[in-house]
């Protein structure tokens, strides 16, 4: 059952004033490709923007907290840790892992997904002059945890 739709299939807003408040965490995870020579740029701080990587992690954690104002039938969160980590990932690729937490009655799945996705696009559009053939790949949940249906990981 979709629990974003009522009865009639409209939607909705799922109401959790019944659930318990749990401690609740997600991680998510996106893949920027590019260049080398682009990688190398970031990596050296040659990048006349300034630093790729701290503005990206910026972006991402903005964009968790304001992930109700983006995705229309999420739930304001308080949330209680934000955490992006930025690794070169061979000589081509960028991996962000975006990780949400909160103690709450509604998980952080959607805030950890937004909070990848806007940093890739953040490195998107520093790099866009060098390299407009970036690709920004692999958005998805690696893990959430707590809540009534548990621990979820992302098969092996």
């Amino acid at each position: 059952m979709l629990t974003h739709l009522d009865s009639q299939g409209r939607a909705n807003m799922v109401d959790v004033t019944a659930k318990a408040v749990t401690a609740r965490e997600a991680v998510a995870e996106a893949r920027v490709r590019m260049l080398p020579e682009t990688l190398q740029m970031i990596q050296q701080g040659g990048h006349p923007k300034g630093d790729v990587f701290a503005v990206a992690r910026i972006a991402g954690i903005q964009a968790a907290k304001k992930t109700h104002e983006l995705i229309p039938l999420c739930h304001p969160l308080l949330l209680t840790s934000i955490r992006l980590d930025l690794q070169p990932e061979g000589d081509d690729c960028v991996r962000i892992e975006a990780r949400c937490k909160l103690a709450g009655q509604t998980g952080v799945e959607m805030e950890a997904l937004t909070a990848a996705s806007v940093a890739a696009l953040t490195i998107y559009d520093m790099c866009k002059a060098v390299d407009k053939g970036m690709v920004i790949e692999g958005v998805r949940l690696l893990e959430k945890l707590g809540g009534k249906s548990g621990h979820w990981q992302v098969p092996a």
